[in-house]
């Protein structure tokens, strides 16, 4: 029997191949669709630097920041770290609430604005300091990931 009449492909039918095709297709889809959406990558980042934040952790929050990160009074990287780290030295506990984020992405930048609590003590029941800022964010995708690239706040009271 020749080739065409088994049906090509070595004896796989139309049918056969058809199935093939659209399960190699959808496993392609289901594939790209595992990748997160990047407002929703840059939500479960934002959430990971309040973490490292209540974890008391001014490594991974450094983590988070671009090499060319510039903060207020044209603070770098490394003195933003310093920064997290003394107020986390000072601070047996360290809390961090943040308000409703407004995200705007213009990939691959965007910028988030939100209302930030921080609050820190010794560690009992209450903090014994709180402070209440409005906060923005720039942020920029490197190597599939969200990086902090400014940050300004102000106290919000």
């Amino acid at each position: 029997m020749r080739e065409r009449d088994r049906g090509g492909c070595g004896g796989w039918g139309k049918a056969a191949r058809w199935t093939a095709g659209a399960l190699l297709g959808g496993l392609l889809l289901a594939a790209g669709c595992a990748r997160p959406a990047p407002e929703e990558a840059l939500r479960k980042t934002v959430g990971e630097v309040q973490q490292s934040i209540e974890g008391r952790d001014a490594g991974a929050l450094r983590r988070h920041l671009s090499e060319d990160f510039i903060g207020p009074g044209g603070m770098d990287r490394d003195q933003a770290r310093r920064t997290a780290a003394l107020y986390m030295m000072q601070h047996q506990s360290v809390g961090v609430t943040l308000g409703p984020m407004e995200i705007q992405l213009q990939e691959p930048n965007a910028t988030v604005r939100f209302s930030a609590a921080l609050t820190g003590g010794s560690g009992r029941l209450l903090p014994d300091r709180a402070n209440l800022y409005k906060v923005e964010t720039g942020w920029r995708m490197e190597g599939g990931d969200w990086k902090i690239t400014s940050a300004r706040w102000t106290p919000a009271l």
